[in-house]
């Protein structure tokens, strides 16, 4: 007896089912793997690709850019403040100028030799000062401006009814600047008035201001 009559109808039934059901999951396999499978636009592909590149290349053009700029100041800061060692040094002199001049005091009513050494000595200070406004050294002279810890050095506190509190009353070392840098801060004596005194007015904006509350 064959193979086939010896299954029953029950038997036929199954592996039918199973077929069927096979059939079914290699159905479902084919479809998801189709889904899966994007075929992708190679004009879209290329579109993006450009794109990236695009914004590679201005990156690396924008690195560029700031790279020579950085350059560029530097070479700028190293020819702007290339004396600043040189000019600091020129300073001292020029204290020593002043000291021998403060010194000296007036001589008006010294003899001609005196009064000519220190018409000498004014002559060669105020050549020192241009010399140095040549090459973008400037000169601080704070009298009564208000302090500057920017700019000034605040040595001690004086009473000065002169000037408001806070601002300078007397300078003991000229300050200079170089370009818009601080080269030598200014060594100064700032004005605290006693308490209950009135200080004097103060014509800056804002100057008389009353920030106490």
């Amino acid at each position: 007896m064959s193979e086939t009559a010896k299954n029953s109808p029950e038997d036929l039934q199954d592996v039918n089912a199973e077929q069927a059901a096979a059939e079914d999951i290699t159905s479902e396999a084919l479809e998801a793997e189709s889904e899966d499978i994007v075929i992708e636009d190679p004009v879209t592909a290329l579109q993006a690709e450009v794109a990236e590149l695009k914004d590679r290349l201005l990156r690396q053009a924008a690195e560029v850019e700031n790279t020579r700029r950085r350059a560029k100041k530097d070479v700028e800061d190293a020819g702007n403040y290339a004396i600043t060692k040189f000019a600091r040094e020129l300073l001292d002199v020029g204290d020593n100028l002043r000291r021998a001049l403060d010194a000296a005091g007036d001589t008006s009513a010294a003899d001609p030799v005196m009064k000519t050494l220190v018409e000498g000595v004014e002559m060669t200070e105020q050549t020192l000062l241009r010399a140095l406004e040549k090459n973008g050294v400037e000169k601080l002279e704070p009298l009564g401006e208000k302090l500057d810890p920017n700019k000034h050095q605040a040595v001690f506190e004086m009473p000065n009814p002169e000037y408001p509190d806070g601002h300078v009353a007397q300078v003991m070392q000229a300050g200079y600047m170089l370009k818009g840098r601080l080269l030598r801060p200014a060594m100064v004596g700032v004005t605290k008035n006693p308490a209950g005194e009135a200080p004097a007015k103060d014509d800056t904006p804002g100057g008389n201001v009353d920030t106490s509350a």
